[in-house]
């Protein structure tokens, strides 16, 4: 029998959707605008019998996260932007040692100490690793409340299933609309895959795991990444997200992720009133990004229009993607600032008319 609704803010929903997928250990540190996701849990935690704790710095807070997920616990964390950027090391280190984590970003404006307003201009620091050395960490992109719930069960699911850290990328608009939302039941920490690869302890004097990123020898760190990158393709095999609306003959198609992608539709239907085709592809995972079914939309679909809550970069994952296949658009906004619909509409009206007025062709 499905849950009742429940009407709350997008970081509390994050934070009611980790504890439902068996998340009891939180390390955080506070930094506007998630600040409601730590405190929310900070209550939480306690009725489940977890663990929370507020570290006296990010960097603190990460490496607790690396020492619950080497015992075997589903342990997240959480921040905005600059504080994301303080846990890059310790999340370079969680996959390097292929540990199980998952981390919340709701984003602001930067870059810097930027602002505390919405912002979607950290897509590069999630997607390409972000911190140092070959590796990468699956990236979820939800468009709001539901799929914040949704996704967050998800992540924990990625993050052990394949070992290795997975992020939710939200924004600060995000984390504070209200909106209903159906949570999935609790699952049953019992029936978890077993992990046999942590450490619990020795038997005599035994190490029963051994965790090091100090591979100097003979090659280790060069099998090793090696390791690493077959993982990820793996990844990349198997694990894209996306959705699309109205592609069938379409004149152009709309790509956009999170709130930027609500606020397209918006944007779209305005115009389809007006009587253009506009479809909207939007990618639910951003790394892997969704490669080859935007391809293929672009083989029959003559342009291609990009809108992004910052200056510009999802947009070269399109450029690669759709080559000259489409002309490629663009319009994106700095600081934090957020776009009406109508501005939007504008956007799209110059793309298909391709008169330069609002936005940018991309030259491929």
């Amino acid at each position: 029998m499905p849950s009742e609704k429940m009407l709350l803010n997008g970081s509390h929903v994050v934070g009611e959707a980790a504890v439902r997928a068996g998340c009891r250990y939180y390390f955080g540190y506070p930094i506007t605008p998630q600040n409601e996701l730590p405190e929310y849990l900070s209550a939480r935690m306690q009725d489940v019998g977890g663990t929370f704790i507020q570290g006296e710095s990010e960097v603190a807070s990460i490496n607790m996260v690396l020492g619950a997920s080497v015992a075997g616990g589903r342990a997240m964390t959480s921040s905005s932007s600059p504080g994301i950027s303080l846990k890059q090391e310790g999340i370079s280190y969680m996959a390097g040692m292929e540990l199980p984590a998952v981390i919340v970003n709701m984003m602001r404006g930067g870059p810097g100490l930027g602002n505390i307003a919405p912002s979607a201009a950290d897509y590069f620091q999630a997607t390409r690793g972000g911190g140092h050395g070959d590796y990468r960490t699956p990236v979820l992109a939800p468009a709001g409340s539901q799929e914040l719930a949704e996704l967050t069960f998800l992540a924990f699911d990625l993050a052990d299933q394949y070992r290795n850290p997975v992020m939710l990328l939200g924004d600060g608009l995000m984390g504070q609309v209200m909106e209903p939302v159906v949570f999935p039941d609790f699952i049953d920490l019992e029936n978890l895959p077993k992990k046999d690869w942590i450490l619990d302890g020795c038997e005599g004097r035994e190490p029963r795991a051994l965790y090091s990123m100090l591979l100097g020898q003979q090659g280790e760190l060069y099998y090793h990444n090696l390791h690493l990158q077959e993982k990820y393709d793996q990844i990349t095999e198997n694990e894209i997200r996306w959705e699309t609306q109205g592609e069938d003959n379409a004149e152009m198609m709309v790509v956009a992720y999170g709130t930027a992608s609500r606020i397209a539709e918006s944007a779209i239907e305005e115009l389809k009133a007006e009587g253009f085709s506009i479809g909207l592809f939007r990618p639910i995972t951003l790394w892997p990004f969704p490669k080859p079914p935007l391809r293929k939309l672009a083989q029959s679909i003559p342009k291609v229009a990009v809108f992004e809550l910052c200056m510009g970069q999802m947009v070269e994952d399109v450029v690669l993607t759709v080559g000259e296949r489409a002309e490629i658009y663009f319009h994106g906004l700095p600081g934090g600032i957020i776009p009406t619909p109508a501005q939007v509409a504008d956007f799209l009206r110059s793309a298909l008319k391709g008169d330069g007025k609002v936005g940018r062709r991309i030259e491929v």
